[in-house]
């Protein structure tokens, strides 16, 4: 589910993986050990799923002013 979760936002915000990582959790193998049946602790969890919540308001915020502009051209 989590690496399900985390394949979506990848592709979504077009982020590679080992920026993902990085950007998360300073680990820009996190996506790749995940892919290989690394199993996170509960507190790791927690912190990817925050992250991506966060990162995923910015980016649709990021869309919704880009259409605006594109909109008032």
């Amino acid at each position: 589910m989590l690496l399900a979760r985390i394949e979506r936002h990848l592709k979504r915000t077009r982020t590679p993986p080992t920026r993902f990582g990085r950007d998360a959790l300073g680990d820009p193998n996190f996506v790749f050990n995940l892919r290989d049946g690394r199993e996170p602790r509960p507190k790791t969890l927690a912190r990817i799923l925050t992250f991506i919540d966060a990162r995923e308001k910015a980016h649709e915020a990021q869309l919704r002013a880009f259409a605006a502009q594109e909109v008032s051209r």
